[in-house]
């Protein structure tokens, strides 16, 4: 199946909606062959018109062109991808639950209508039917909408920030990830290096941000603790001398997988005032796990979570995934239930995203047809009836059956940095190879972004670049000065 557009400056509205239905097919810039199976969507001079086909069949549909947005019509770029869900959707059978939507963050929809002083009813009326919304999934947003609130008002007060620490090895590769990583049996020499970059790069941030009179909200380590128990207190240990910990609202490091997490890492993680770990088993059976290329047990997961109680943490996250290889509905459910009776204060569940930077590809999922991750969704009832409510939701491209992610939590339990980087609402200065630091001014209406270099190699080497750059954070505050608000 290839997808094929012509006749708008930019196929884009259309293109990704077309992969709700057909998540990898490629797009072409010349008109598929009489018999090749394909989606075409074009606009004309007169009209709009989407044909499928595929095999022996084929189904076309046409539509007028829309009014001009200002008399109260659509763009024909949303025209024309609404013209091809109808289609698809006749065709394939299949009601993607979000509907037409394609962007990620669907709850910071409802904040931004809200905002702008929409009624519940055109917001309703905009997820429902504009954009065919199912209503199971546009509740749960309003209800994380609502839950929110509070929370987004203190993290968007004038001139807060996060700060992001990224740790980017790993003891394996897990088969569907895409992050930049490196293997900690071949690029070990590289880890001390790196941690002594990451340090001084701490510092500076607290410098460019003291300059800018930012004032910091939570702190985030990302990446697990592959580091060793010494190279953890040096990080941790350096955040401390460099920030007034007492003044963060939440603390939380990743402590990740089992197999690069022990007792004297939990310990220092704590002595060093983390407020919130997450420990991520993904699945709790041994064969998916092996699947996915992990080099631990569940048991192990059961003895580190058991370690984490031990050392005094009181708000620990466990993340899951739904639609790994080889696990099946029965089989989620069973990691459902064995979270829930383990009663962390956060269980974050994602659905399997298809990326190119992963070792999984869209074949692998042959046998996976809609209802299977669907369904393993579905079991997320077994959440509310143990107390979990839904806090933060997020969507990703090529995310299985056009599904989501949602972080659960216990009433009191909210994960504060998630919040805020997915509803951007407050600046985001990130530290470490790949990081990408997110400023953001006037109420969000300004942003800007300073990468990191990409690979630790490069960070290390050229990690004069790196302070250089960060420098732009200040810069950044200095010129939007006169539009920051006061209250």
């Amino acid at each position: 199946m290839k997808i094929y557009i012509t006749g708008l400056p930019s196929g884009y509205e259309v293109e990704h909606l077309a992969r709700l239905f057909y998540p990898m097919a490629p797009l072409t810039l010349t008109p598929p062959e009489p018999a090749e199976d394909c989606l075409w969507a074009e606009k004309t001079d007169t009209g709009l018109r989407v044909l499928v086909r595929q095999g022996e069949k084929s189904k076309m549909l046409e539509a007028p062109l829309p009014l001009p947005v200002e008399q109260g019509g659509e763009t024909p770029e949303f025209a024309l991808a609404s013209l091809t869900y109808d289609l698809l959707r006749q065709w394939t059978g299949i009601r993607p639950p979000w509907g037409k939507m394609t962007g990620v963050r669907p709850v910071r929809l409802i904040h931004d209508k809200r905002a702008a002083g929409w009624s519940a009813e055109q917001i309703d009326r905009f997820f429902l039917q504009r954009f065919d919304c199912s209503e199971q999934k546009y509740e749960m947003a309003k209800e994380i909408a609502d839950l929110q609130e509070p929370i987004l008002r203190l993290g968007s007060a004038p001139k807060t920030y996060s700060l992001y620490i990224g740790i980017p090895f790993c003891p394996s590769r897990c088969s569907y990830c895409s992050f930049v990583s490196c293997n900690l049996d071949r690029d070990r020499k590289l880890v001390q290096p790196y941690v002594d970059c990451l340090c001084r790069e701490v510092a500076e941030i607290r410098v460019q941000a003291e300059r800018a009179g930012l004032t910091l909200c939570s702190i985030y380590i990302g990446g697990g603790t592959s580091l060793s128990a010494a190279q953890l207190r040096q990080l941790m240990g350096t955040v401390r001398e460099n920030f007034d910990l007492t003044k963060v609202v939440e603390y939380t490091v990743e402590a990740g997988r089992p197999d690069c997490t022990d007792a004297e890492k939990l310990a220092v993680i704590k002595e060093y005032g983390a407020t919130r770990i997450s420990i991520n088993p993904q699945t709790f059976s041994d064969a998916v796990l092996a699947n996915i290329g992990r080099k631990h047990s569940a048991q192990d997961i059961l003895d580190c979570y058991a370690d984490a109680r031990r050392a005094g943490h009181e708000d620990i996250n466990m993340d899951l995934i739904a639609g790994l290889p080889g696990d099946t509905v029965e089989g989620f459910e069973h990691s459902l239930r064995q979270a829930i009776a383990l009663q962390p204060e956060n269980i974050t569940v994602h659905t399997l995203t298809l990326k190119r930077a992963s070792r999984i590809v869209i074949e692998d999922q042959k046998e996976n047809d809609y209802a299977d991750v669907a369904a393993m969704l579905e079991k997320c009832h077994l959440l509310v009836e143990a107390g979990y409510r839904p806090y933060y939701l997020y969507r990703q491209k090529n995310t299985l059956q056009n599904l989501e992610n949602v972080g659960w939590c216990k009433p009191g339990h909210e994960g504060y940095y998630n919040i805020y980087i997915m509803e951007e609402v407050q600046t985001i200065l990130s530290a470490g190879a790949g990081g990408s630091t997110k400023l953001v001014a006037d109420g969000g209406k300004r942003m800007q972004r300073i990468f990191n270099f990409k690979y630790p190699n490069e960070y290390i080497q050229r990690f004069a670049e790196v302070l250089e750059r960060k420098k732009g954070v200040a810069e950044f505050y200095d010129h939007n000065l006169g539009t920051e608000t006061t209250g």
